[in-house]
């Protein structure tokens, strides 16, 4: 097999648990306080190694003590960290998480180094390109740099799989060159401008997406499961129903479960079957990357 490149944003995660959720202006008191290594590419490149994927993961993270300990983390679960950048100007990045009593959460992130990326960083990947087959990519990175390595990448014949994470329009010429997109509910209908609420409606919304040239379109439902579309088939796979403590995670989990499954032969309703079960389980703990399971738990 092949490496899995992944290529993203790395934080430290701030989450606070409460009883529910605060409205603009409001305070809630009580619960309890976690600091977790996250990052949406970060989380995404620990999830594929715990489930045994070979990964690179490119990232950027400044010369501080949040950096160091991320990079740690990732070595400890069997990353190559040597495509990891130090920025000595500024701040590794920080997302500030509140979670409430259903598992629901609210996110705000200071990106710091994760805004930095130049193309001549992306540049420094042409070495490790050969030994690649799939790219995974999200948006807390900047997009003129998304857009540059994704174009790198159909260059090199590799397969980019993109999570559109935070919620982004995208180009047509991107899309186009895209092997799988992974939107959920609302990063489709920003994408489409159709509101996810059934099969139908995620059907209408894949077929527009595919029409840009998307190869491969996974809308991922929540508990109502994944829609995909591809050009000769498509149909919904049906979650893993659990009862969800933190669902912080749940969608970087089945991106990097995603991309170790089609890495390692999986068909692609296969593929999405693994990453459901590793998601369905990431949601039964607190934390990202601490919450993401390793291979022998799923059965």
């Amino acid at each position: 097999m092949k490496k899995i490149l992944v290529v993203g944003s790395s934080n430290t995660d701030m989450v606070v648990k409460s009883i529910k959720l605060p409205k603009p202006g409001e305070t809630v008191l009580g619960g309890d306080f976690f600091s977790f290594a996250g990052g949406k590419g970060a989380n995404q490149a620990v999830a594929a190694a715990k489930l045994n994927g070979d990964v690179i993961f490119m990232a950027k993270v400044g010369q501080d003590l949040y950096g160091e300990a991320a990079i740690e983390g990732f070595k400890r679960v069997g990353i190559d960290t040597s495509k990891i950048l130090k920025d000595p100007q500024v701040h590794s990045g920080v997302a500030l998480i509140m979670v409430d009593e259903r598992g629901e959460n609210c996110i705000s992130v200071a990106s710091g180094a994760n805004n930095t990326f130049t193309e001549s960083d992306i540049d420094n990947l042409d070495d490790c390109l050969d030994d690649v087959e799939f790219v995974l990519i999200q948006l807390e990175i900047p997009m003129d740099i998304v857009e540059y390595l994704v174009e790198k990448c159909e260059s090199h014949g590799k397969k980019v799989v993109l999570n559109p994470a935070p919620a982004a329009n995208l180009s047509s010429d991107c899309l186009s060159k895209l092997e799988i997109i992974t939107p959920n509910e609302i990063e489709t209908e920003i994408l489409t401008g159709i509101k996810i609420q059934d099969v139908e409606s995620a059907k209408a919304a894949a077929e527009k997406l595919r029409a840009h040239g998307v190869s491969t379109v996974i809308i991922t439902m929540g508990s109502k499961g994944a829609y995909f579309s591809t050009e000769t088939e498509s149909g919904l796979i049906p979650s893993f129903p659990v009862e969800a403590v933190d669902t912080t995670a749940a969608g970087d989990t089945f991106n990097g479960a995603l991309v170790v499954g089609l890495n390692e032969g999986k068909d692609l309703k296969e593929a999405i079957s693994f990453a459901s079960k590793a998601a369905s389980i990431s949601v039964t703990r607190m934390g990202a990357q601490d919450s993401q399971p390793f291979r022998d738990e799923i059965t």
